[in-house]
């Protein structure tokens, strides 16, 4: 029970979204969020309030691949006798005008908290390096018009895997207690046919932009503005100003969570 009005059920919902028209994950005053649009259905589908939680809190323009969240919905409900392929295809039929879905719902205990339960996160952060600007593609990129030296990025980020003291990559906004982070892995994956150039990063979790001031810095380092020395300078300065610019949000993806 979760309280003493309606005995609930928790969902894990795995969601996907194209954040470009979207102010990100929270529910805010300036626009369509994700959180909100999904509890405005569930109000809908099962008659009462049903918050949902996040398991990461993308920002205005990010995109999500694996955005896993967790909602409590009344036990007996319209669907109670039926899988949740009926669950999720009723939420994707009220979202189906906005670019919000719902891939794939699971029963989980109330143990289980998206954010909290998460041991690790997967952001993807795309590139497009070509000289002609794309018309229309399905996915979102940061498009650079000049090559970048991809060996010197490799090289430079080898500095930022590990524990370390962040302050230098996150945000003058960031609310997290601590800068001290452990990033796991950064891995590239250039496509040559498609001038494609994707970097993968793999913490338990992230400060506030952070992912996106290191793809800016790394994209400096390949534009020959910043030293790949420097890299560990930066980091060593605990000084934000010392870093590259924040990369768009554009190009960013939330992939994957794992629990």
């Amino acid at each position: 029970m979760i309280n003493n009005e309606v005995e609930k059920i928790r969902l894990a919902l795995l969601i996907e979204y194209n954040g470009k028209n979207l102010v990100g994950w929270q529910k805010q005053n300036n626009g369509k969020s994700v959180q909100e649009e999904i509890e405005q259905v569930a109000k809908i589908l099962f008659k009462i309030d049903c918050p949902v939680q996040g398991a990461g809190r993308t920002d205005a323009g990010v995109n999500a691949l694996g955005q896993v969240a967790h909602i409590d919905i009344p036990k007996v409900n319209r669907f109670a006798n039926k899988s949740n392929v009926y669950i999720m295809t009723a939420f994707n039929s009220l979202l189906i005008k906005t670019e919000i879905r719902i891939i794939s719902i699971q029963n989980v205990s109330f143990e289980f908290n998206a954010r909290f339960s998460a041991i690790k996160r997967t952001y993807k952060y795309k590139l497009l390096l070509r000289s002609a600007f794309p018309i229309k593609l399905n996915e979102n990129f940061w498009h650079l018009r000049q090559k970048l030296n991809i060996n010197n990025m490799k090289k430079a980020s080898k500095f930022l895997i590990g524990k370390h003291d962040f302050t230098s990559f996150r945000s003058r906004s960031c609310q997290a207690l601590t800068p001290v982070k452990t990033i796991d892995k950064i891995d590239f994956d250039m496509e040559s046919k498609k001038n494609i150039l994707t970097l993968k990063i793999e913490a338990k979790s992230f400060l506030h932009n952070q992912v996106r001031i290191i793809v800016g810095t790394l994209v400096s380092v390949g534009r020959g503005k910043i030293k790949v020395d420097k890299v560990k300078e930066i980091l060593d300065s605990k000084d934000r100003t010392k870093a590259g610019p924040t990369a768009p949000p554009d190009g960013l993806y939330l992939e994957k969570i794992i629990y």
